[in-house]
């Protein structure tokens, strides 16, 4: 099964080696036929911390890292590969 990839921005990036970020999902709604805006944020390994607050970035699910760090931040290098 393929691995979802997520794109989002930089929320907080206090901890170490970890980014919050936050993804949001439009969708119309099904009876009210309104553009719905749903936002939910993801804690993500970033091991160089290279990421700051704002950055746009992609983001892949992984095995758990930590007890809330289930994605990891796609690097350029690991795109390419």
């Amino acid at each position: 099964m393929p691995k979802r990839i997520l794109q989002g921005k930089v929320v907080s990036d206090k901890n170490d080696q970890t980014v919050t970020v936050l993804v949001e999902r439009r969708f119309k709604h099904p009876l009210l036929h309104k553009t719905v805006r749903l936002s939910k944020k993801y804690r993500a390994h970033d091991a160089e911390n290279q990421f700051k607050v704002g950055d746009t970035v992609r983001i892949v699910e992984c095995a758990p890292v930590s007890k809330t760090k289930r994605w990891a931040v796609l690097t350029d290098e690991a795109v390419s590969a």
